[in-house]
């Protein structure tokens, strides 16, 4: 069964092979179809609530605030990998440029770390509501929201900037070819001419280094929630605190339980197949479920949605 056309000389190419989901032609077809619808809904879902909190007054609040920027960054999440995957779909060769290959990987995993600083901002927030609510305006203010926002964006995409020097730096040897469908730092390393150890334990360091010490710091702000809503005395003061927290806690759950499966996971012989499944549902299908938690579990963004379509 033909699904790409690798060059006769592979290690001539200017640049790496994308192997992507390989199947027949029709298959190919297919996946780009469902692919994308996917990321159709998923920029419309995140568009729609951006627009929804820019336009709607009554949700210029700091919790939508983070979530429009939240939202905002969703869409580019998806689109620093899907169009290059639908265009792999319907090409033979499958081939991404050096420069390409290295922009995706810095944008991606820059979006993917600063997604992290925005989940653990927005349990900031809510541990301030819930733990704090008299303080809550006075802490929670425009200015700290505004320098929140700008600190997850700035220091989400000055994290990779080392890894993606060093990467960049370095010769690679063989075929050139990425069982997977994005430039990811472990198979573009395994592809170098001279294995440097120190290099490679720095970069794993760096791209393991925010997501456990924001995880952290998530899991311990949503722990006080819990134990602040635990006191409540009446059940619908338990029931509404829980559902100012509940979407948070769902994306939460999707983004990082996936990701901890895919970093956490012993290695077996379907590796590369389970790498390619979790990467994407944490970069493709998050995104798109995302809009649907915070809209079905929230009244007023359900109302303000309403009120935009």
């Amino acid at each position: 069964m033909k699904t790409f056309r690798t060059p006769s000389n592979s290690s001539t190419i200017t640049g790496f092979i994308l192997l992507g989901f390989p199947c027949s032609r029709e298959g190919q077809i297919l996946l780009f179809m469902l692919f994308s619808a996917v990321y159709l809904l998923t920029l419309m879902g995140n568009g729609s609530i951006v627009c929804a909190v820019r336009y709607d007054q009554r949700l210029h609040t700091p919790m939508y605030i983070l979530l429009a920027n939240f939202s905002f960054l969703e869409i580019w999440y998806v689109t620093s990998t899907v169009p290059n995957m639908l265009a792999n779909f319907l090409s033979d060769t499958k081939i991404i440029s050096f420069s390409a290959c290295f922009l995706q990987f810095y944008f991606f995993f820059s979006l993917g770390c600063t997604e992290c600083f925005f989940l653990a901002v927005m349990a900031f927030d809510r541990y301030l509501a819930i733990c704090r609510p008299l303080h809550y305006p006075t802490i929670m203010t425009r200015y700290l929201c505004t320098n929140l926002v700008v600190s997850c964006w700035v220091f989400g995409f000055l994290w990779f900037l080392i890894p993606i020097i060093f990467i960049s730096q370095m010769s690679f040897c063989g075929p050139r070819i990425i069982d997977h469908f994005l430039c990811d730092p472990g198979p573009l390393l395994a592809l170098t001419c001279n294995k440097d150890p120190v290099i490679e334990l720095v970069i794993s360091t760096l791209c393991a280094l925010p997501l456990i010490l924001l995880l952290i710091f998530v899991m311990g702000s949503y722990a006080l929630v819990l134990r602040a809503v635990l006191k409540v005395p009446s059940a619908s003061g338990r029931r509404k605190a829980f559902s100012t927290c509940g979407s948070h806690l769902a994306v939460v759950s999707l983004f990082y339980g996936s990701v901890l499966v895919m970093y956490g996971s012993p290695k077996s012989q379907h590796e590369n197949g389970m790498q390619k499944i979790v990467t994407l549902f944490y970069s493709v299908l998050t995104p798109l479920l995302n809009p649907v938690i915070y809209s079905l579990r929230n009244k007023d963004m359900k109302r303000a949605l309403q009120k935009l379509l």
